[in-house]
């Protein structure tokens, strides 16, 4: 296979599957990592992709964001897995914050029904799966609801969350990295997020690792803001201990 065909092979493959990373596509066209490297670099400077930790993603992605269905439908068995082993840091009889995303209303979907808890949460599906547990204090953070991810954002939300000291707070994120921190498609999401971190004594990330090298257009925090990341083993030994060198705790569930 010459090279532009190979290029045009990458690119129909990267707007498909959202992203595509080096390693698969040397495996598949059975070329180097390094000629995959030049692939991803000619299609960049093409304006056909955007280079990204250990890959790229089509042009265009950085401000797409998929409806809240379809993402909860993106591994789903990593995110059931990354919700039961953040089971394990609910604090006893503490106060939590759980962030607006797909993984953590999976993590409140799993809390048991017997807990003893204040939580704390902006996200209505989180919310509503946490409401007929008759030992958690219940607080729905209001705001302008997002439509996409059902999800208060702007000065009532951020109002509130600056009168909270939580013991921990459960993250989301759309993107994670050690150079590009964690980001997200949305300006106002972004906003809360910070506010959460700021809202909480420790910080827990629950994502899983198809989000890793993932850069999107608002920024709201570095790795190293993040006292635990929970992802799942598709994150390789080498990318964990890349990021717990600078400090943050990794579980690969």
């Amino acid at each position: 296979m010459y090279a532009p065909e190979r290029q045009q092979e990458i690119l129909r493959i990267a707007q498909e599957s959202g992203r595509v990373d080096v390693l698969s596509l040397a495996e598949e066209f059975q070329v180097t990592a390094e000629t995959v490297r030049r692939d991803l670099k000619a299609l960049d400077r093409a304006g056909l992709l955007r280079r990204v930790h250990g890959g790229a993603i089509p042009v265009g992605r950085l401000g797409f964001e998929p409806d809240l269905a379809e993402r909860d439908a993106v591994a789903a068995d990593e995110k059931d897995r990354i919700a039961r082993a953040a089971l394990a840091e609910l604090p006893a009889d503490g106060n939590v914050i759980v962030d607006a995303g797909t993984t953590t209303a999976r993590l409140a979907a799993a809390v048991p029904v017997d807990a003893a808890l204040t939580v704390v949460t902006h996200a209505l599906p989180v919310a509503a799966r946490l409401a007929d547990h008759p030992g958690i204090a219940l607080h729905l953070v209001g705001g302008r609801v997002r439509h996409r991810t059902r999800a208060a954002v702007d000065a009532w939300a951020l109002g509130s969350y600056a009168e909270i000291n939580a013991d921990v707070v459960f993250l989301a994120t759309n993107g994670f990295s050690p150079d590009s921190g964690l980001t997200t498609p949305d300006l106002a999401e972004a906003a809360v997020k910070r506010a959460v971190i700021r809202a909480a004594r420790r910080v827990v990330l629950l994502a899983d690792s198809g989000k890793f090298g993932q850069e999107h257009f608002a920024r709201f925090g570095d790795l190293t803001d993040v006292d635990l990341l929970i992802t799942d083993t598709g994150l390789s030994p080498d990318d964990a201990r890349s990021i717990e060198s600078r400090g943050t705790e990794v579980v690969r569930a």
